[in-house]
């Protein structure tokens, strides 16, 4: 018979929207542990944009209240279950998503003993083995955490697609996902074309790596043929932001595709904020294609690892403590994280 435990983490506790920041500390019971479980005590969770749709219901309201979002998590390993065999306690390692059908998230969720799935801003989590990850010694704790889901995001799709030397990439929104598509990119060596709606960001995306700047606009008309010195110019284009020029359509960004050119799409926006209008021209005349991704496989988290210890990549996160994590939220929903926050366990 197993032994009760209780986990802590900060959590709504409501679905009032107005009160979205509102968090509460309370204890949770965690799912049973399974045979190929790892148990972590969670040391750094990366703050995504996605615990912003969940806690504001962007995507519709939480299955269950109260609910602790989170899930770029990286801790020490303190119990394994007699089935695994890549862990052992004391071992430092992180815990991410991946596709995997029939999975549980790590947030939304229910485990198959019924119990919700609660996320990495609390003091612990049990995961199954499959989706925990050794973290190279090489690869601070506070930038290995915003890896797990925001470097994996864009790294997966460049790796799928063959991203490397000789191919010109653009880079649409230079926020966190941004950031790390420019990053990751440059150090798959690839020349970088980033695309911004924020001037204050041209400096940034030098620094980060991008080799063109290209402002495409926000409220001036004057520039909506942004692309149009482009044309026929990308071989692949990720797009992280769900912000595109006005008046825009697909075919602005598959013209600056080369034939048989891929666009990418990693933003999972609010149900109510519709992409671009598509229409077959868009895809025809270029033969151009156009998908999405969502994080990767632990074959492309590992060799993501791999790539980051052997260039030095270093993401540009700011540590809180999580009893900051309110703040957090709304700072970076209001588009102030440079460009990823990093919350440090203090849960008492």
């Amino acid at each position: 018979m197993q032994t009760m435990v209780e986990f802590k983490g900060y959590a709504l506790t409501n679905t009032n929207r107005a009160e979205w920041t509102s968090l509460e500390v309370v204890p949770f019971i965690p799912k049973k542990f399974e045979d190929d479980d790892v148990e972590l005590a969670i040391t750094h969770c990366g703050l995504c944009g996605s615990d912003i749709h969940i806690v504001r219901q962007g995507w519709g309201s939480p299955p269950y209240t109260p609910i602790i979002v989170g899930h770029e998590i990286v801790g020490i390993v303190t119990k394994v279950g007699p089935k695994v065999t890549e862990f052992k306690p004391g071992d430092r390692a992180g815990v991410g998503g991946r596709y995997c059908p029939g999975a549980t998230t790590t947030v939304l969720d229910r485990h198959p003993d019924g119990s919700p799935s609660q996320g990495g801003f609390a003091t612990a989590i049990r995961a199954n083995e499959r989706f925990v990850f050794a973290i190279p010694e090489a690869i601070e704790s506070k930038d290995a955490a915003s890896m797990l889901c925001a470097g994996l995001t864009v790294f997966s799709p460049m790796r799928r697609n063959n991203v490397g030397p000789g191919t010109k990439v653009g880079v649409v929104g230079i926020g966190d996902l941004g950031h790390y598509a420019i990053l990751f990119a440059k150090a798959l060596g690839a020349e970088v074309y980033a695309f911004t709606h924020s001037p204050s960001k041209r400096d940034d995306a030098k620094k980060l790596g991008a080799d063109h700047i290209i402002d495409i606009g926000n409220e001036t008309p004057r520039l909506k043929d942004f692309h149009k010195p482009y044309t026929d110019t990308l071989d692949f284009i990720i797009a992280t932001t769900s912000i595109y020029s006005p008046n825009s359509s697909f075919s602005t960004y598959t013209s600056m595709l080369t034939v048989n050119g891929k666009f990418i799409t990693v933003s999972l926006p609010d149900a109510d904020k519709p992409m671009p209008p598509l229409h077959a021209a868009d895809l025809v005349f270029s033969g151009a294609y156009i998908g999405g991704s969502f994080v990767g496989s632990k074959i492309d988290c590992y060799a993501m690892l791999k790539i980051a210890t052997e260039k030095g990549i270093k993401p540009w996160v700011e540590e809180l403590p999580m009893r900051e994590l309110a703040t957090a939220l709304e700072k970076a929903h209001n588009g102030d994280a440079r460009y990823r926050y990093v919350l440090t366990q203090d849960v008492v």
